[in-house]
């Protein structure tokens, strides 16, 4: 199968848009190999990128997906949306919908993006991207802006960082907590900071650090259910924790399934959380088998639903699954 790449997905029973990445060789891999399959419902591949430029290595790893209800202007196209991914040997790419690059920027060792909206720089709105920074000199959270309202060579423009002490920034995500703007940062050895981004006098990003626990050991994927005020953390080969969102609960938190055949098999690797209708799921990457696990997160506790595959459809299927986003 092709590797390296980013695949949209279409998913009948949810009537959603997925994109996974897929990496090969990862350092800290413990499943069974990138090229076996656990089982669960197929699900076939429609769209996929091109290659990431770092061809040949784990490079392709977390995406983000943002959709406008309005066309947009990115890298000289009119647009509905686009996927942002990380080479996590080079940078930040941005492809439209169909698969299609839209902008590369050459920011070095990011690992993981997320994106949200809710704040405003110089009296425009801003669609903010954040990405675990492992490049040496400025390791932390890369920030990112876009201009939903822009026009002409609109695209996508550095804007800042969050400095840590977080050795190796592996795992992020943003979360929103009323009016504000969380960004959460997993550190390669089981650190979590958790902070409140905000936007000072000069336009440029602040960020307050209210949040420092130990997870444990390696961790990466982390994703905010806000309306249940969750935190899910992948911690690799132990499994998912949930956490409160409200960062005064400290290192709290209930460990809804652990490491287990069938369901998750080492590494847990990212997590995304599906919207559809009055439902809400979370989703997995099960490394070890090439596996999506789902939960149903919208009531009291989590139920498990079971698993889905990602198979040769107009384009090829997906083994040594990574990152993922849904929307």
């Amino acid at each position: 199968m092709t590797q390296m790449t980013l695949r949209t997905l279409m998913i009948a029973v949810a009537s959603a848009a997925l994109l996974t990445a897929c990496a090969t060789g990862e350092v800290d891999y413990q499943g069974e190999g990138e090229g076996f399959v656990g089982e669960g419902s197929p699900v076939q591949a429609a769209i996929e990128t091109p290659s990431v430029g770092t061809a040949g290595q784990d490079a392709a790893d977390d995406p983000a997906i943002w959709a406008s209800a309005t066309p947009v202007r990115i890298g000289g196209a009119t647009v509905d949306g686009f996927v942002a991914g990380t080479d996590k040997k080079a940078g930040l790419y941005i492809y439209g919908l169909d698969g299609a690059i839209l902008q590369f920027l050459p920011e070095g060792l990011l690992n993981n993006v997320d994106v949200t909206e809710g704040l405003t720089v110089a009296g425009r709105p801003q669609v903010v991207f954040g990405a675990s920074d492992r490049t040496p000199g400025k390791t932390g959270v890369s920030l990112y802006l876009f201009d939903p309202a822009g026009t002409g060579d609109n695209a996508v423009r550095h804007w800042g960082a969050i400095t840590t002490d977080v050795v190796e920034p592996y795992g992020f995500c943003f979360a929103r907590r009323g009016s504000e703007v969380h960004a959460i940062l997993v550190g390669h050895e089981g650190e979590l900071r958790q902070f409140i981004l905000t936007v000072d006098a000069a336009g440029q990003p602040a960020a307050r650090l209210v949040r420092r626990a130990g997870i444990g050991t390696i961790s990466e994927g982390c994703v905010a259910d806000e309306a249940t005020n969750s935190l899910y953390i992948g911690e690799e080969n132990v499994g998912l924790w949930r956490y409160d969102l409200d960062p005064a609960s400290g290192a709290t938190r209930a460990l809804i399934q652990p490491i287990a055949p069938g369901v998750i098999v080492a590494d847990l690797e990212g997590l995304t959380i599906l919207q559809d209708g009055e439902a809400r799921y979370l989703i997995g990457s099960s490394q070890g088998d090439s596996t999506f696990p789902v939960w149903r997160v919208d009531g009291a506790a989590p139920v498990y639903k079971g698993r889905f595959v990602v198979t040769d459809g107009t384009v090829d299927g997906v083994t040594g699954t990574d990152g993922l986003d849904a929307l």
